[in-house]
């Protein structure tokens, strides 16, 4: 019979279980519920003491056995005091329970358990503080990965792009390229699912919007309403719900430049444009801003000084990671902070800039900006002979002496439907493990 309890009764166990799991440490609900029952244990005091004054002065009629019977005065008073408690405990527990319910309902999602919400938000409250720095999908998808674990997120974002319906909007509008802002956002966004995709449409040439996205049209008019770029990003942010914050690596106006040597030619062209960069299909030798040395946007500068671990890619090497680290007091910023340095290298070369490209070729070119090595961990994809065999895709393969200068992670971290790009929960439970050395050995090999 014990193997086949009746399903009431497992219930009755898993609803107590959720009941005590509201007092689990870090919620903040335990210290509330000592108030409340601190309160209601004066307001019953005061209660007794006015009871029993009216009984031990009323006479002796009918009613009074009926009120002894009540008072349970029929056992000894030590029982009677323990049992009062533990009903009166017991009614508080359950008016607590159903006001937080009540209350909480309106703001959790259809499905999920209030309990689950609750110790979800407070756990990433409690997160570290992280910034990631890049552009493009590639620190789009660390941020989806980086939510789970943190609520405690700033990403900071090239300013540079000059391609598609944000260079449009950056020439005809004149404000800064809100492309891989809007990207950012979203993928930070509370309810990316819906949000996210409205933020992300793209209308169609033939609606007479050029295939602008909804989301850059939303922060162009918002930086026309509220007269700045940066205000603009904030006011989108609180829309979306974004937990964290989105910032740009400088205001200023800035162009890419970059020198190009031709392929099978003594050639070097110099490029003008982060969208054009890729196209001319050479070898990059070196990228610059124009103007040169542009001031770092303040607030970014200061989340980089305040946070715990500071994260370096994914993304295009040359037009998203590179770009950030030619403003100078970004750059002096990280060599400043105490906080952990992880490189995140790409999953796959991009043709056109990063073409035959190794891991320890990606960390060198990055080093070179920021000036010397300053990473604690590399963070690399493990491709298998079977990624090879099965896909196109020109990997990014890992070095054999990667280990031997740098403390180097290498683990399966690919998407398995976009097998050019990183899954976004690999990757970011890999960095938060890190972060926690929870990972045991950095190295982390897999026979192929």
């Amino acid at each position: 019979m014990g193997l086949n309890r009746p399903v009431w009764y497992k219930q009755l166990f898993q609803r107590i279980g959720r009941a005590f799991g509201w007092l689990a440490p870090g919620l903040g609900i335990k210290r509330w519920v000592l108030v409340i029952i601190l309160g209601a244990t004066l307001l019953g005091i005061g209660i007794a003491m006015w009871l029993l004054d009216i009984y031990r002065a009323a006479p002796d009629t009918w009613w009074l056995p009926i009120t002894s019977t009540l008072y349970l005065n029929f056992i000894p008073r030590v029982l009677r005091i323990v049992v009062f408690g533990l009903i009166g405990i017991g009614l508080v527990l359950v008016g607590v329970w159903g006001v937080n319910r009540s209350l909480l309902r309106p703001f959790v999602k259809p499905g999920r358990q209030i309990l689950q919400a609750v110790t979800d938000y407070r756990r990433k409250e409690r997160g570290p503080r992280i910034v990631a720095i890049g552009g493009g999908t590639g620190l789009s998808s660390l941020l989806r990965g980086l939510k789970l674990h943190s609520s405690n997120l700033t990403a900071i974002v090239t300013v540079a792009d000059d391609g598609g319906s944000s260079g449009e909007l950056r020439r005809n509008v004149g404000i800064l390229p809100p492309g891989d802002i809007r990207s950012c956002l979203t993928a930070l966004s509370d309810d990316e699912a819906l949000m996210g995709q409205i933020f992300q449409y793209r209308f169609g040439s033939s609606s007479g919007l050029n295939g602008h996205s909804l989301g850059n049209l939303f922060i162009a008019a918002l930086a026309d309403i509220t007269g700045s770029f940066e205000e603009a990003v904030a006011e989108s942010g609180r829309v979306l719900a974004v937990k964290g914050k989105v910032l740009p690596a400088t205001l200023h106006d800035v162009r890419l430049v970059a020198d190009v040597k031709l392929p099978e030619q003594d050639a070097v062209l110099q490029v003008k444009g982060e969208s054009q960069i890729p196209k001319a299909a050479g070898r990059v030798q070196r990228v610059w801003l124009e103007p040169d040395n542009p001031a770092a946007y303040p607030p970014t500068v200061q989340a980089i000084l305040s946070a715990d671990l500071i994260v370096i890619g994914p993304g295009s090497l040359y037009t998203s990671l590179i770009p950030n680290l030619l403003v100078p007091d970004i750059v002096e910023a990280i060599k400043a902070s105490r906080a952990l340095k992880f490189y995140v290298v790409n999953v796959a070369t991009q043709k056109g800039e990063t073409d035959h490209f190794s891991c320890a070729d990606h960390v060198h070119t990055v080093e070179e900006y920021l000036g010397g090595p300053i990473f604690d961990v590399v963070i690399c994809n493990k491709v298998s002979r079977k990624d090879i065999d099965s896909t196109k895709v020109e990997w990014v393969p890992v070095d054999e002496d990667m280990d031997q200068n740098y403390n180097t992670y290498v683990s399966n971290l690919v998407d398995e439907t976009s097998p050019w790009r990183h899954d976004s929960k690999k990757l970011g439970q890999a960095i938060i493990d890190l972060y926690f050395e929870r990972t045991g050995p950095l190295i982390s090999r897999e026979d192929n």
